[in-house]
């Protein structure tokens, strides 16, 4: 048995064509499939590719609550602040940073308009890893 990878994630969302704003319109991705009213899953939905990663929206009751679950997307340093503008133009609830290391890379987390959370993140897993050895042996 082998997992290859992920093959999509997943939001649930009142409107998708908001979702839409969020994924096309601010980070950039592209809209490549919308069910409109034919619906071969649960509901309507829409693909998107971001990244190179399948992202689907599908149409219902997202989660009520606002948790630390999140999905994080790499992204360039400098690019930080040019998404920071794109999330406050949606007006979206940036969520202040965690405390962090130096070395472990910069964050902006985002809660979407159905309390999901994304945080854009500027570090790599390596680049963690070496950082918090580091931490260890000192």
């Amino acid at each position: 048995m082998t997992i290859e990878g992920i093959s999509h994630i997943t939001f649930v969302v009142r409107d998708l064509d908001k979702m839409a704003e969020l994924i096309v319109g601010a980070l950039g991705g592209r809209e490549v499939y919308s069910s409109g009213d034919r619906t071969f899953s649960v509901s309507r939905e829409k693909f998107f590719v971001l990244g190179g990663q399948w992202i689907v929206a599908m149409e219902g009751e997202p989660v009520a609550e606002r948790s630390y679950n999140h999905v994080a997307l790499k992204v360039p340093q400098d690019d930080l602040p040019d998404y920071h503008v794109a999330i406050d133009k949606l007006g979206l609830k940036v969520k202040p940073p965690r405390p962090r290391v130096k070395g472990e890379g910069e964050s902006l987390y985002f809660y979407d308009f159905d309390n999901h959370l994304f945080e854009l993140h500027t570090g790599t897993l390596e680049e963690r890893l070496v950082r918090y050895r580091k931490e260890r042996d000192d």
